[in-house]
This record gives structure tokens, C-alpha cells and sequence, in this order.
């Protein structure tokens, strides 16, 4: 094992060259108790550097000798990326590492690599404490990610200088800051007629069934002015970040369904999508414009094919279309392309599939799904920006920044690559099959009106589900998951043993294991550990499609319906 290296900087002096030798030389220390020295009488020298003809954002990684390693970067992110690629090859022991055997040149297919961050429900990045969310946005980097977005929702507002919106700016602003710092181009997401919860209501759109009844109408008078005024100041509240998306979102909460906005996505929603565009360039002229078809044709048929034919020549305005569904991809958008030739992203679901509340029972892994979907859409990819509300699904955002840099590598061989590097090397294999396992047996949930009435907060409670509050109806043998993944501690580290990747995978099966014998029932186990992952997730506040269902939790909104 090695104990100790030589951090060779050969590259430009910028911020983010810098930023991936801290990255380099913090993962390394803290995996493997690797010390950093100076001069020759370290151990090993990694030697990072800079070199255009490796392609943009690509790295290369040689090793000319047994005691020096290369990782030379196309530009300053590539370098970054190598340095992932690096540190996910070695083998970390309690007392040093071994360099990864992987030696080559790779450059990214997909020129987005995304992230959408959810900031809402008290949800992990609503509540988490910022220098944890920066820590995770870094160690995101390393995967490849190079861009992150995040909304700031008008609705709970009464404006922008409502002091709790100036708090969730000031959040989310640190958020796209860390983003920035390592690389990655910072994204702000809005729907296209949303508005504050004193919004005029003679300006109000008629709602669609998501609406929060505060949206308004572009085309009754003044809105579309008053409109473009507050995303003019949104957009200003962010003004010294790296901006390079704006998103424009049609639902679930926005569209308006009166005669004049119909049909919303191919009508209404692009009179107010143009000059929102043009107000996004004004104040940040580097940005490209996203335009979602999210939830199209749900509730009102011939969107897609209206927007088409709106887009028969490709809009000035729109740079990207995004295009994705709750379940598989749109089958109009596989059978007839992008309009125009628009680039497409994908808004891949990978938090809310088969679990209810989301993540509520621990990793929520879905290698087979991701493929399955991917399979059937890559070929229309330019990237995409998967949709994360905590980090329970941390494999599944591994599994997808791995498929836009190379859409040929299976979404298992990443998972095992994933289980070398934050658990046990010599077990990767069993953990990527007990990973398979867990996908083929989630579809966690609570009993139906229990979980109907937490939702709509109904008078009263259901106290005979409260008995019997957990359904698991997909479960099938967890126990051998579960004996793999306790199996795979005695390999490990006493870092990656520890760390909360593995504590929400080990937790997830450990409940499954429990609740299986107990018949869904609760138990002392399964209250210990819905409340570990409930600290995990800093979800002591979080609302029931986010919070881990502990009975303390379901008694305490039980007691609050007045029904205990």
C-alpha cells in the first residue's frame, strides 16, 4: 500500500485546476489515510496536466513507471473527470491505496451532463446543511457531472423581497456557487406562468389539475407584463453566477386551460416562452433557453404534435427542447424525432419510481429501469438532467452520468464500478447483484389510506392502517441481499463502512429483511432505522412524500388530525 504521493501540478494555474488537485488530494487522505508531501521522498507521483489534443472535457491517465501516474485533462473539466476516473480505480485500505490498473484516453459522448436539484418539502436539499450539499455537488463533479440546475418556486412567496425568499435565493445561489467551482455551469429552472401566492387575482389562469391557484393568465391584460417583470428580477438575483441554462417549464404546476392559452403547450405557453427567452439573454447573454414538453399530452391531446408543427423551422429563441416522462419516454417524440433538429435532453425520473415516500425505506436503485429507458431514447440525446430529490438515489445519478459520457456502458458495469470504489472492491460484483436484487424488489409504500390521507391531510386518519402501516407487495427473499451486503462490511474499510452511501443501501435491505419477517408490521429494528435514514436525510421536518415512515412520524400526524 502506498502511503504517500507527490501532487505534481503541470497544468495553467486557474481555480479549477485547483480545485481537482484539493479534490485529488482531500478524497485520497480521507479514504486511505494518504498523506501529500512535497519534494521526492513520497512514494508515488501523480502528475496532473493539461493537453488540448485529448478532446474537449475528455481525460487521459497513463503510468509510465510503477511509481508515477498522469492524468491529463483536454481542458481544466476534463482533468477534473480524470481525476474521478482515477480515484475510482484505486483500492483504498485502512492505511494507504493502490493506483488503478486503468490506463487510456476517454472523452465524453453527451455535451450536458446534468442535475436537477429539488428544493422542496424539507427534502435533503432544502434542509441538509450548505457545506454538505457543497461537499456532494463536488463529489457529483467527479462522476462527470458539468452542470446543475435548481428552482426557485415563486408560489410560497409573497415577493422577491419576502425575507424567506431572499433566504432561499441566498440557499440556492450557494448552491450554484459550489457548482461553478468545480466546473460545473450553473441552471435555473421556472415554469412559464408562475407567480407569487398574492399574485392579482383578476390576472389568474384557469387551472390545470396540478395547479397552486395562483398562476396567471399571459393572455388576460397586463400578465405577461407582470410576469416578465419577476423573472427579470429572479434572473437579476443571480446575475454574478455562471448562468448557462434557463429552463422554461410548461407543468405540473403551470400551464392555464382557458380558450385563448389552448392548447397550452403549443399555444399559450409559447406566447409567454419567447420573451421570457429574450429576457433570460438580456441579463445573461451565455445562457441557452430549455424548453420542457414535460407532462404534455397528459391532460390536454395534440400538444406535441402542435408544438411541432409550431417548430416546422427551428425557433431563434429555444436551444434545447426537454423531453421526458413519468414513465417511459414520449413514444410520439422516438417515432418522430426533434423538430427542426432542436437538440434534446432528457429529465430522467429517478427518485420518485416504486417508493413511496421517496426514499423512505433507503436506496431506491434502478440500474434496469435507467437501461431500459435509456435504450430506447439515447439516439435522440444531446444529454439530459436528471430529476433528484435527495440522495438516496446517489447509484442512480452515478448510473446516468456514466451513460451521457459513454452510452454504451452498461448501467450494471457502472454500479459495479460505483460498489469498488465507495464499498469493497472485492465484492463489487455480489453488491452490483444484490443492487439487481433490491430494483427487482421495490415497490415500497404505505397502505392506501394511510398514505391518501397523509397526503391530503385528511380529518382523520386511518388507526387501523397504523397497525400494519408498511406494504411491500414486490419483496422476494431480501434476506439473500441482505446477507451479501452484511457479508460485504467484513471487507471494507472503516471510512466506507461508515459513510451514508452505505449506511442507505445497508438500511434499505436491513428494512426489507425486517419488514419481510414482521409482515409489514413495525418493529424496533425498523423504527431505528427509518429514524437513521430520517438523520441521514436532516428530514426531521420534511413533509410525508419525502420524510422515512417512522411511527413516531405517523402517530405525530396522526395526533395532529385530531383523530389519536
Amino acid at each position: 500500500m502506498i502511503t504517500s504521493v507527490r501532487l505534481e501540478c503541470q497544468a495553467p494555474r486557474e481555480p479549477l485546476i485547483g480545485k481537482a488537485r484539493e479534490l485529488l488530494a482531500s478524497s485520497a487522505s480521507a479514504r486511505g489515510a494518504v498523506a501529500v508531501e512535497q519534494g521526492d521522498g513520497a512514494e508515488h507521483a501523480i502528475l496532473l496536466a493539461t493537453d488540448a489534443s485529448v478532446g474537449r472535457e475528455g481525460f487521459r491517465i497513463e503510468a509510465p513507471d510503477t511509481r508515477t501516474t498522469r492524468i491529463i485533462g483536454g481542458d481544466a473539466r476534463g482533468l477534473l473527470y480524470g481525476v474521478g476516473k482515477f480515484l475510482r480505480g484505486c483500492r483504498f485500505g485502512e492505511r494507504g491505496f493502490e493506483p488503478g490498473a486503468w490506463q487510456g484516453t476517454s472523452v465524453p459522448q453527451k455535451p450536458v451532463r446534468g442535475m436537477y436539484l429539488a428544493t422542496h418539502f424539507h427534502n435533503y436539499y432544502h434542509d441538509a446543511p450548505i457545506e454538505e450539499i457543497v461537499r456532494y455537488v463536488e463529489q457529483l463533479a467527479l462522476w462527470g457531472c458539468n452542470a446543475l440546475s435548481v428552482w426557485f418556486d415563486m408560489h410560497h412567496y409573497t415577493g422577491i423581497a419576502d425575507p424567506a425568499a431572499q433566504a432561499m435565493i441566498e440557499r440556492l445561489h450557494a448552491v450554484l456557487q459550489a457548482a461553478n467551482s468545480v466546473g460545473m455551469g450553473s441552471g435555473l429552472t421556472a415554469l412559464a406562468n408562475e407567480a407569487y401566492r398574492n399574485s392579482p387575482e383578476a390576472l389568474r389562469a384557469v387551472p390545470s389539475r396540478w395547479h397552486y391557484h395562483v398562476e396567471l393568465c399571459p393572455n388576460k391584460p397586463g400578465a405577461t407584463e407582470l410576469l416578465l417583470r419577476w423573472r427579470r428580477e429572479v434572473l437579476e438575483a443571480f446575475g454574478d453566477l455562471g448562468i448557462e441554462y434557463a429552463w422554461i417549464w410548461p407543468y405540473d404546476q403551470g400551464g392555464c386551460m382557458c380558450e385563448a392559452c389552448a392548447p397550452w403547450g403549443a399555444n399559450g405557453y409559447l406566447q409567454i416562452a419567447k420573451p421570457f427567452a429574450e429576457a433570460v439573454r438580456q441579463v445573461h447573454p451565455r445562457a441557452k433557453t430549455v424548453l420542457s414538453t414535460w407532462c404534455f399530452d397528459y391532460e390536454v391531446p395534440g400538444e406535441y404534435e402542435g408544438l411541432w408543427r409550431a417548430f416546422a423551422q427551428r425557433p431563434e429563441w429555444a436551444d434545447y427542447l426537454m423531453v421526458d416522462a413519468h414513465g417511459d419516454f414520449p413514444q410520439f417524440v422516438i417515432e418522430h424525432g426533434a423538430p427542426a433538429g432542436l437538440p434534446i435532453l432528457n429529465f430522467t425520473e429517478i427518485s420518485m419510481h416504486a417508493m413511496t415516500p421517496w426514499g423512505g425505506f433507503g436506496a431506491n436503485p434502478m440500474p434496469r429501469t435507467i437501461q431500459r429507458r435509456w435504450d430506447m431514447s439515447q439516439h435522440l440525446l444531446a444529454g439530459g438532467f436528471p430529476y433528484s430529490e435527495g440522495i438516496y438515489e446517489d447509484i442512480n445519478k452515478a448510473i446516468l452520468f456514466q451513460l451521457y459520457w459513454d452510452p454504451r456502458k452498461p448501467a450494471l458495469e457502472t454500479v459495479r464500478e460505483y460498489a469498488a470504489y465507495e464499498f469493497a472492491p472485492d465484492m463489487a460484483a455480489e453488491i452490483a447483484g444484490a443492487v439487481e436484487r433490491m430494483e427487482a424488489s421495490m415497490r415500497h409504500g404505505l397502505a392506501a389510506n394511510l398514505a391518501r390521507q397523509l397526503w391530503q391531510e385528511a380529518p382523520s386518519l386511518d388507526a387501523q392502517a397504523l397497525e400494519t402501516p408498511y406494504v411491500l407487495p414486490a419483496l422476494s427473499e431480501p434476506e439473500r441481499y441482505f446477507g451479501v451486503l452484511q457479508a460485504a462490511e467484513g471487507e471494507m474499510t472503516r471510512v466506507a463502512r461508515d459513510g451514508w452511501r452505505w449506511r442507505v443501501l445497508w438500511l434499505r435491505a436491513a428494512l426489507d429483511a425486517e419488514l419481510h419477517a414482521s409482515g409489514g408490521r413495525p418493529t424496533a429494528k425498523t423504527e431505528a432505522y427509518l429514524s437513521e435514514l430520517t438523520a441521514i436525510y436532516h428530514a426531521e421536518d420534511a413533509e410525508p412524500a419525502v420524510h422515512p415512515p417512522t411511527m413516531a412520524y405517523l402517530r405525530r400526524r396522526y395526533a395532529r388530525s385530531g383523530s389519536a
